[in-house]
């Protein structure tokens, strides 16, 4: 079966088409992974975008999905909600995360605590949060020392959160407002946990505001569209309605009074940021990029614009596996290949700071030690000839490129 061209009348079927052509029209399984899947995706959404109904015209196939996603993650919610009401609570009131601490002791809880938020979007759960709230130096001495903590790094092949941190640091220190931009993967609960990371920065001073990026399209299941996050913020206005409804046949247990403040008080944060503009969705010229055909590396001569309002930035956080794919290209590399060389135009020089944070669940990896590569085949898949250690989504990496410096 031969790929066909699109034609939806949208501005970013051209490049499809294009590459297309200079493709030969292929067979499915003569073409490259990453180009199939994506077409594959962008074909479905021409399903519903060419039709006459605004109802179909922006119907997200995928939405039911997302939301029982979400619904199942409650335990997970509910704590986090509890901590991080805590815990911002308690920054506002002290204006610092250490009040009684010298500045040496709170960059360290800063830093510990910045860890520990990022670590929470890599892997989507939570480790030793009910830490967060107890802000004594000799807590956050805990934290940084924990056995869960330890635990939870193990699997982190590569990590370079603390150059980030020392990044956002820096720009807080010089009185500058940083700007931290999450180009987003997964609507639900990562949606949510990412909204946790945006309000810590924020209440930190980390960050002035945060650029969210969703996807222009449902794409790839489960991924966060512009509709997705006006419908999380809507579920937790009324968070007795959201945990209420029966699932499978079975009616959850009602929220407790306390539960519920702890969402509404999620809600009336994020709202806030985004009423006053602190937390806002990128252009949305901007976001069709997110859903073309091929790699990153097009981005600063097919989407120049979007190229240049990221250089703004101070940081821009790649969130998953196919961000990390297209940040590289989705190519073989040797897996020590450095990751400032295999992001290309978008590395050292390009003006961008990245921070890729990424589980992997594909063959592409790069950064990693000497030997690495060959140690997890061994002991993870046993077959040296294939890298099926980086398909089960159990590794990650954490990897920084300061894109403004030149070298």
């Amino acid at each position: 079966m031969f790929i066909v061209p699109l034609n939806d009348g949208e501005p970013d079927i051209q490049s499809y088409n294009e590459e297309l052509a200079e493709l030969g029209y292929p067979q499915w399984f003569d073409v490259a992974w990453l180009y199939s899947e994506c077409y594959l995706y962008r074909r479905v959404n021409t399903l519903f975008s060419r039709s006459k109904s605004p109802f179909w015209k922006d119907y997200d196939v995928f939405a039911r999905q997302k939301l029982s996603t979400f619904k199942s993650s409650r335990p997970a919610v509910l704590e986090l909600a509890k901590h991080y009401r805590e815990l911002v609570s308690k920054i506002k009131k002290e204006k610092a995360v250490l009040s009684d601490a010298n500045s040496k002791e709170e960059e360290e809880a800063e830093k510990a605590l910045f860890l520990e938020m990022c670590e929470i979007c890599l892997w989507g759960n939570a480790t030793d949060l009910s830490l967060l709230t107890s802000l004594s130096y000799e807590d956050i001495q805990k934290l940084q020392g924990s056995k869960a903590r330890k635990e939870s790094e193990k699997n982190i092949l590569v990590n370079d959160l603390p150059k980030a941190f020392q990044t956002l640091r820096a720009a807080k220190a010089r009185g500058k407002h940083p700007r931290v931009d999450i180009v987003l993967d997964n609507a639900g609960f990562e949606l949510f946990v990412d909204l946790i990371l945006a309000g810590y920065l924020l209440a930190t001073g980390l960050a002035s505001t945060i650029v969210l990026h969703p996807k222009a399209i449902p794409w790839f299941v489960s991924d966060v569209i512009p509709a997705d996050f006006q419908m999380l913020l809507d579920l937790l206005a009324e968070p007795r309605t959201l945990y209420s409804s029966i699932e499978a046949g079975e009616k959850s247990a009602p929220l407790s009074d306390d539960e519920a403040a702890d969402l509404r008080f999620l809600h009336d944060q994020w709202k806030g940021h985004y009423v006053n503009g602190t937390i806002s969705l990128a252009n949305p010229e901007h976001i069709r990029f997110w859903t073309h055909s091929g790699s990153y590396w097009r981005m600063p001569k097919t989407q120049p614009a979007l190229f240049k309002d990221l250089q703004q930035s101070d940081l821009v956080i790649f969130k998953g596996d196919l961000n990390y794919r297209k940040l590289t290209g989705d190519a073989a590399w040797d897996p020590t290949t450095p990751f400032t060389t295999a992001i290309g135009p978008l590395g050292p020089g390009s003006g961008i700071r990245t921070l890729a944070l990424r589980t992997s669940k594909a063959d592409v990896i790069v950064g990693l030690p000497p030997g690495k590569d060959e140690e997890l085949r061994e002991t993870q898949g046993g077959e040296k000839e294939c890298r099926k250690w980086a398909w089960s989504g159990k590794w990650a990496v954490v990897q920084y490129c300061d894109g403004k410096e030149t070298s």
